[in-house]
């Protein structure tokens, strides 16, 4: 299971955020994300491939810290995340710390939570490394690698890109819908795909979501999709 704390970026400074943040969550696909404490917001995702585009949406905006929690997850159906506990909670927060720790960096963080006496004995085995923590390490390199393409989109590549994805991605044709749309040639749609890093994101997702399910398969935490009592999230 994942759990993600979300902290704001600069929030001393800065309007409050989380509201809007919140409700554009909602619109990427049924989250159950709350404001936790302050300027932060927390949620239990079950599914890696929503992780990563909740990841990748909070660094779009560069308004936000993303921690990732691998661990499990004990928290009732329909319950606040606030009411949760488990080891995807305590590492959440370490690495929500850990991504404002990065400085020049992608600020994101993926942290393996941990799991007792039968993990360190399994981590003995893998010459001394938390159970999970090079799996977290890949993943998190990869959303840091695809944090850094979607970071560096000019606004003139999210119109294009942002309109290839609601035309559906990969579909022939999309390329002359999107000029059509936007009322620019097809060969600066192919030249905005070509410099924004669009295809290479859509390749790489697949990657990011693949490690993450694997570092959560390492590290032991509860199934997609259930929690800690084998019910739904």
């Amino acid at each position: 299971m994942f759990v993600m704390t979300i902290d704001q970026r600069g929030s001393t400074g800065d309007r409050d955020r989380v509201p809007d943040f919140i409700a554009a969550l909602a619109r990427l696909g049924p989250t159950g994300f709350e404001r936790s404490v302050g300027d932060e917001v927390q949620g239990v995702v079950p599914d890696a491939a929503h992780v990563v585009d909740i990841a990748l949406f909070a660094l779009r905006t560069g308004h936000w810290y993303v921690g990732i929690g691998v661990g499990t997850v004990e928290l009732d159906a329909g319950a606040s995340p606030r009411e949760g506990a488990g080891t995807g909670f305590v590492a959440a927060r370490k690495a929500v710390e850990q991504a404002k720790a990065a400085g020049s960096q992608v600020p994101l963080s993926v942290v393996p939570g941990t799991m007792g006496r039968e993990a360190r004995n399994r981590a003995d085995k893998d010459g001394g490394a938390g159970m999970g923590t090079r799996e977290c390490a890949n993943a998190e390199a990869v959303l840091r690698l695809l944090g850094r393409i979607v970071q560096e989109r000019t606004e003139a590549q999210w119109r294009v890109v942002d309109a290839l994805h609601r035309h559906g991605a990969g579909r022939h044709g999309t390329q002359k819908q999107v000029a059509a749309e936007l009322g620019i040639t097809e060969q600066s749609v192919s030249r905005t795909v070509l410099r924004s890093g669009w295809q290479e994101e859509w390749a790489a997702r697949p990657a990011a979501e693949m490690l993450l399910d694997f570092a959560r398969l390492r590290v032991g935490g509860n199934p997609a999709g259930t929690g800690a009592s084998g019910e739904g999230i």
